[in-house]
């Protein structure tokens, strides 16, 4: 089960960091092809937003193919993001955890370890060009 966090200063809409936070946990494997996602009432209850943009993040998710509404049983994961091999980044996941932790105890807010990650890959790829398949394709589609 996923518990969804709004961050009402990020200036990012709730229902955009819904179907974020969806394709997060898709990605790493938290969430799982069949796994059944919160009530648009339990999330509501546990972020206090509106029914509607709940609702509005998961009719998104469905119409990208990731979920699928059925009516009077709740909404239900149909397609996975993770790599094939992202059960062997487990070693990778902790130390970027101890990082993270390690981050925070020095006083970094989310968004300032959100800046680091983000301009350290922005230095990598431009060093490197190691853009994946998909970052060249909405590259193109964005220009």
């Amino acid at each position: 089960m996923i518990d969804y966090r709004i961050d009402r200063g990020s200036g990012v809409p709730a229902y955009v960091q819904i179907i974020e936070q969806t394709e997060r946990a898709l990605r790493m494997g938290t969430l799982r092809v069949g796994d059944k996602l919160p009530t648009a009432r339990e999330v509501v209850a546990a972020t206090a937003i509106n029914p509607n943009t709940v609702l509005r993040a998961y009719r998104d998710m469905e119409q990208a193919g990731l979920v699928e509404l059925r009516r009077g049983l709740g909404t239900f994961v149909t397609r996975s993001l993770a790599r094939p091999e992202a059960e062997s980044d487990s070693p990778l996941r902790q130390k970027v955890a101890d990082w993270v932790a390690r981050a925070r105890d020095a006083g970094l807010e989310r968004a300032d370890v959100l800046a680091l990650v983000t301009a350290a890959l922005d230095v990598y790829d431009n060093e490197h060009d190691s853009t994946t398949p998909g970052d060249r394709e909405r590259k193109k589609e964005n220009a």
